[in-house]
């Protein structure tokens, strides 16, 4: 079972005084419940504060995102190659669309070349957003792909091959040697605190599937006990994050299963969900398995992201999945939007069997280099959603 949440840390005298001086300030009922459901700075958010969260954002519905110039996360922000006139070309397609938020990638490499250029990369990119009516949720770790995660110029695209060029933050030498996990803190905590209380940011999710082995790709290089080196840095994470005092949610997601039995959740299940703001998930299955997923998660009372689906060929797909999830009002990333250098129009199992220059089916995206949609029905079912069709 989880352990409960905290509600009231406070001195008892503390509390009225902070009560009275509520009171002489005109503060509604509301407010005075909010300030007992309030957790410490090193506490999840209650149940309440997040609701109330998620009532002033609404629903949120985006894409995972990257411009189409960018193989990985490192192409992304490096100042080398940090392409804003591409992203802003792309973001205008995001907005024309209707998505109002975008879950995007980061890595501590640039930001431990130059931090306060890395920042301001950042800050380049949110206004472009924001001018476009759309927030981002930022991630910060992530175990998939490429484990030796290298800075400079990046390698160029491996022909049809789903993100052959995609890395892990951090690498496989630093996650797996506890003592250097310390060398992330400076990243976790000087771009939270950046951002800390910045509306253009939606949410912070600090590790995506921190337990992924790759064994589609990179099984061979992945220790049998990445588990518990990933839980490690997770649970310091969390606390180097709180120590910020966001004003924006944390997360971390879950991502394999429907979690129907809160008896049988992995360790790196339970943290996750013990420690999350906001819970998060992923689901690339028909839409009985989303049902599942999201029935099974309301056990916590808390609002709900679907951070990852939309995978065409496995059945996951905007119609119905995406209107599924608006109507339970869940989080909406789709994973993809342009097929450019990540080429994930391609499936996962192009890393076990060749594939020829376009599939029949994408796997990921939405549309192509030159803004053309792949579906143009799939691109009106969506602005049907979210209000933008004609």
């Amino acid at each position: 079972m989880l352990r409960p949440v905290i509600t009231a840390h406070f001195e008892p005298m503390k509390t009225l005084h902070t009560l009275a001086a509520a009171v002489l300030f005109g503060a509604s009922l509301t407010s005075l419940t909010s300030l007992l459901h309030a957790a410490p700075a090193n506490e999840p958010w209650s149940p309440e504060k997040a609701q109330a969260w998620q009532r002033e954002r609404g629903w949120l519905v985006g894409c995972n995102f990257s411009p189409s110039t960018a193989i990985n996360q490192l192409e992304m922000w490096q100042a080398d190659t940090f392409d804003l006139p591409t992203m802003e070309r792309e973001l205008g397609w995001v907005q024309a669309l209707g998505f109002n938020s975008l879950r995007v990638y980061l890595h501590h490499l640039p930001y431990n070349q130059d931090a306060k250029g890395f920042l301001d990369r950042m800050d380049q990119f949110l206004s472009a957003t924001y001018r476009r009516g759309i927030g981002v949720m930022f991630v910060l770790f992530d175990s998939c792909w490429d484990p030796f995660p290298q800075s400079g110029p990046q390698r160029a695209p491996k022909p049809h091959l789903h993100n052959s060029g995609w890395v892990q933050c951090p690498g496989l030498t630093v996650l797996t040697n506890t003592a250097r996990h310390e060398e992330l803190k400076p990243f976790v905590q000087g771009v939270i605190r950046r951002f800390r209380a910045d509306r253009r940011v939606h949410a912070w999710d600090l590790f995506n599937e921190p337990d992924n082995r790759n064994n589609s790709s990179y099984s061979q290089h992945e220790p049998p006990n990445k588990a518990e080196f990933a839980l490690a840095l997770l649970q310091k994470a969390f606390a180097w994050a709180r120590e910020v005092e966001p004003t924006q949610p944390l997360t971390a997601g879950l991502w394999v299963g429907t979690w129907a039995d809160p008896e049988k959740l992995s360790p790196m299940e339970r943290l996750c969900l013990e420690q999350s703001d906001v819970i998060s998930f992923h689901n690339y299955s028909t839409l009985d398995q989303l049902q599942a997923c999201v029935q099974n998660l309301r056990r916590y009372q808390r609002p709900i992201l679907c951070t990852e689906y939309m995978a065409r060929p496995a059945g996951s797909r905007f119609d119905p999945n995406m209107r599924y999830l608006k109507e339970q009002n869940v989080g909406a990333y789709n994973w993809g939007f342009v097929a450019g250098k990540t080429q994930t129009i391609y499936p996962w199992d192009s890393w076990r069997k060749p594939y020829t220059p376009e599939p029949p089916e994408w796997f990921h995206d939405i549309f192509r280099r030159d803004g053309t949609p792949y579906d143009p029905q799939e691109v009106e079912f969506i602005k049907r959603l979210t209000g933008k069709a004609k």
